[in-house]
């Protein structure tokens, strides 16, 4: 069993205001796999205020850029070196199958890459050439970092969450504080240790497993200069207010209820293949899962029928088992969130394909639910509307191309979406057209270099590579 007693603070390992731990249990079979310490607002008090005294120093702002990024690399190596380690605390943690989490910690190799080649060719600082050649004043522009950032993560992709976060904000040289969920209190204190062996002056980094109630105290702390969020909608418009009120910058990453359009020339096959990815990855409590499969209405029993296959296929079970592909919801109340809403499917009137809200057999232990598949769903159905963050499908069909663009964005969300086309070019002119941050066209995997975010409710402002870099630096005009 992993216990960690203290809390990492300002870069080293300390004794907490409340030495009260927390069981970590197993969504698996609820049993206890380790226990960690918590934070409280007077170790928040301590994180923020050594947060402030180490950016007020500058020692880590005015390090030049591209030492910044030589120590990232080596957090990023140890990472990688670590990567099995962390795949199979996550999978413990969470629930997520070790597919995934293995997965995952190649896919943040290049997420990380792409952050530190932005960083070696950010422009930090330029002269701009006078737009009028008889001024004798020009301009020098800098990029200089925000402060102290409050990094606040969910639960349901740790280590991809927080890297997204750290990564960037560190480069342009802020101080940070990470709020992490107390279910990954056992992940992400391993991070911390990694955090550790690289060289951070003291004060820089701060990694809190904390509750809803300390969050808060944290986003709402006078001395925070920017809030990075991802998670819910709901939370999100909260802490939108508090940044309005206090003027802090922020960003937000948040919901999603993303469409996946098949095109009437698509390889039904194909897109099924790739859907099953692309659609319930993470168990699917992923914010960017396509769960909204629409379909043109002449092919649409087709894929309902390919679709049906591949959910009953899939393997359920331990997420240690090299065979699992769905593993359990990471609580009892999520367990339940999900199999509430397949009744809500079936009271809507949708039509139950494959699945249901019965438990699946053998695993009443866990918080498991039956992979689900609905279709002659309607898209004003709660299901089609709402994030569920769980292994449950809708199948919508359309009439035309213009209809399946109008369903795609008759959403409040706009984070993910995809579109599947024997025709690419045609696939893509489709794609232009869907109003959301992120699209893929045939299962095309996730580019790192180029930014992610949403539109509408899903969210403010943009991470990955440059455009996630210049998310944590101010402007600064000198004019000589």
């Amino acid at each position: 069993m992993t216990v960690y007693d203290r809390l990492f603070v300002a870069g080293s390992w300390a004794e907490p205001s409340a030495p009260e731990m927390l069981d970590i249990r197993s969504p698996h079979d609820r049993s206890v796999i380790g226990r960690a310490v918590q934070a409280r607002p007077a170790d928040v008090d301590r994180a923020v205020a050594a947060a402030r005294a180490s950016f007020e120093e500058g020692t880590w702002r005015r390090t030049p850029p591209l030492e910044r990024v030589a120590v990232l690399r080596r957090f990023n190596a140890l990472r990688e070196a670590n990567a099995e380690r962390i795949a199979e605390l996550i999978s413990l943690e969470n629930g997520s199958a070790g597919w995934f989490t293995l997965a995952g910690q190649h896919g943040l190799t290049r997420q990380a890459n792409a952050y530190l080649r932005a960083a070696e060719e950010f422009a930090w600082e330029e002269t701009l050439v006078p737009s009028d050649p008889a001024s004798p004043v020009r301009s020098v522009v800098r990029r200089e970092a925000v402060g102290v950032v409050a990094a606040v993560i969910p639960w349901n992709s740790p280590f991809s969450s927080a890297t997204t976060k750290i990564i960037p904000s560190l480069l342009a040289g802020n101080s940070v504080v990470l709020k992490v969920s107390p279910e990954n209190s056992l992940s992400m204190n391993l991070l911390a240790e990694l955090l550790a062996q690289v060289d951070l002056p003291e004060g820089v980094i701060s990694v809190l497993p904390a509750d809803r109630e300390t969050s808060e105290y944290l986003v709402s702390h006078p001395d925070v200069d920017k809030i990075a969020f991802t998670g819910s909608t709901r939370a999100g418009r909260r802490i939108a207010s508090i940044a309005g009120e206090q003027l802090k910058r922020v960003s937000l990453e948040l919901g999603g209820k993303s469409a996946a359009i098949i095109l009437p020339d698509a390889d039904v096959d194909k897109a099924v293949q790739g859907l099953k990815f692309a659609s319930l990855l993470n168990n699917g409590e992923s914010c960017i899962a396509q769960t909204r499969i629409l379909a043109p209405r002449s092919r649409y029993e087709e894929v309902v029928a390919a679709l049906k296959e591949l959910v009953e296929s899939l393997k359920v079970g331990d997420p240690r088992d090299p065979g699992t592909f769905i593993g359990p919801m990471i609580r009892q109340d999520q367990q339940q969130r999900v199999r509430d809403y397949i009744e809500v499917g079936m009271a809507e009137g949708a039509r139950l394909v494959a699945g249901g809200p019965q438990i699946p057999e053998g695993l009443e232990g866990g918080y498991y639910v039956t992979p689900t598949l609905f279709a002659d769903v309607d898209n004003s159905m709660r299901i089609a509307q709402e994030e569920i963050f769980g292994p449950v499908l809708v199948v919508i069909a359309y009439e035309d191309e213009d209809d399946a663009v109008r369903i795609a964005n008759d959403s409040e969300y706009g984070l993910s979406g995809g579109v599947w086309s024997a025709d690419e070019q045609h696939a893509l002119a489709v794609a232009r057209r869907v109003r959301t941050g992120t699209i893929t066209v045939n299962g095309a995997s996730v580019a790192f270099d180029g930014p992610f975010g949403g539109f509408k409710a899903s969210g403010i402002g943009r991470e990955y590579g440059a455009v996630g870099l210049g998310a944590y630096t101010e402007y600064k005009t000198i004019t000589v």
